[in-house]
């Protein structure tokens, strides 16, 4: 008998009781959504991690002043005054590093005609915003004469821009910074919220020497940004920053660094390994009901060998081999697992979707996931449905025959 024969006997089978076939094919359904369900959240998790990533920058390392020793108390971050501008040169001779920029910053009143704003200003040379992926909006960057001439130029975050202006152009427009006058020559594209869930796009933008001597006063440096070359970069790009400072800094093997140098990734990447560990706890109790749906197909697969033991026998004495039986019942516990595949796919790629957009997290349902999926509950059909199979092969004809 054919394979096609087969299978449809085993859909006229399984079509003789619907409410049976329909509660044994459930279990399947389940696990099978779920694991579409958790693999789609899980990548379109991993997606927005990626995109946040990159969003903060280009393979960032970031060098901030650290803490102080007075009198055994350590003092916290920022406290030290050692960063200046000549370490900032002296980075850009490191190998691996691509970018720096000075920074400084601090907070600012922002007034224009009437109207004020309370925001962030950073101090910073051209090429933060290569280090920092940062696009201009409208009319151009300041450039490294405005930063030797500490010229009084500055950009604006777009939320200063519309709380300020409006729908009018702000560039060439001057702007009070506290009590310095500040050319706008432009304003830069939004980013959003960031990875902490604070505003990126409310700060203002000037040379790091205007801020460092018109603003706040002072000679040193707050923190130093810096690109690596690559994301394999950035941990050497680290170790030979950390080498740098402390030779520049004149810091005994026995002292501690007066400097912490970060990048984002290590908080990124810790989110991005906690929502993967999360994912494997989802799909785990996924598999529990993946096992729990073989074992509904095999102990409906035992009653239905029982019921049809003397439709067995019958065939069987009419020239059916053990493998022809065997091979029916496995193929009929093949078809329902696979059933239940089919509809798990269907309600699992319709949950995500519906998750993502109650939840207003990414979904990313993969080709791989669903490919998966249909030969996992075809290998728990097989798997689960061989010992019905063998079970009724193994049926003696003629006691098959007697069976009342």
């Amino acid at each position: 008998m054919g394979v096609w024969s087969i299978v449809r006997m085993a859909m006229g089978a399984l079509s003789r009781n619907k409410l049976r076939t329909m509660l044994t094919m459930l279990g399947i359904t389940i696990g099978i959504a779920a694991v579409i369900c958790t693999v789609a959240l899980g990548d379109g998790g991993q997606k927005l991690i990626e995109a946040q990533l990159d969003n903060l920058g280009d393979n960032m390392v970031w060098v901030e002043a650290g803490g102080r020793n007075l009198q055994g108390v350590r003092t916290g971050n920022g406290a030290t005054k050692s960063l200046r501008a000549e370490d900032a040169d002296a980075m850009k001779q490191v190998s691996v590093i691509k970018n720096v920029s000075p920074n400084i910053d601090g907070h600012v009143q922002v007034i224009y005609g009437g109207k004020n704003w309370g925001t962030q200003f950073r101090g910073v040379s051209p090429d933060y915003l290569t280090i920092r992926k940062w696009k201009i909006g409208l009319g151009a960057a300041f450039t490294g004469k405005d930063v030797e001439d500490l010229a009084n130029v500055c950009l604006l975050g777009q939320t200063i821009a519309e709380n300020l202006f409006g729908d009018e152009d702000p560039i060439g427009k001057t702007i009070r910074v506290t009590t310095i006058p500040c050319l706008i020559v432009g304003t830069l594209q939004p980013k959003g919220v960031s990875p902490n869930g604070s505003d990126q796009d409310d700060f203002i933008l000037m040379p790091y020497t205007t801020a460092q001597h018109k603003l706040k006063g002072i000679d040193w440096l707050d923190d130093i940004y810096c690109s690596a070359y690559s994301t394999d970069d950035i941990d050497r790009a680290t170790q030979e920053l950390t080498f740098l400072l402390r030779q520049r800094h004149h810091i005994r093997p026995d002292e501690p660094d007066d400097f912490n140098i970060r990048h984002p990734e290590d908080i990124l990447n810790a989110r991005k390994e906690a929502s993967h560990t999360f994912g494997l706890m989802l799909a785990t109790t996924a598999s529990v009901a993946l096992l729990i749906g073989g074992i509904g197909i095999m102990n409906i697969m035992l009653v239905s060998v029982t019921e049809r033991t003397r439709e067995i026998g019958v065939r069987m004495s009419v020239g059916a081999t053990e493998n022809d039986v065997r091979r029916q019942f496995l193929i009929e516990a093949l078809v329902l697992s696979l059933l239940g595949g089919g509809c798990g796919i269907f309600f699992g790629i319709l949950a995500s979707t519906g998750l993502s957009v109650m939840l207003a997290w990414p979904s990313s349902v993969s080709i791989p996931a669903i490919v998966i999926s249909l030969v996992f509950s075809a290998a728990i059909g097989i798997s689960f449905g061989y010992y019905p199979a063998s079970k009724a092969a193994g049926l003696d004809p003629i006691e098959a025959l007697r069976y009342e």
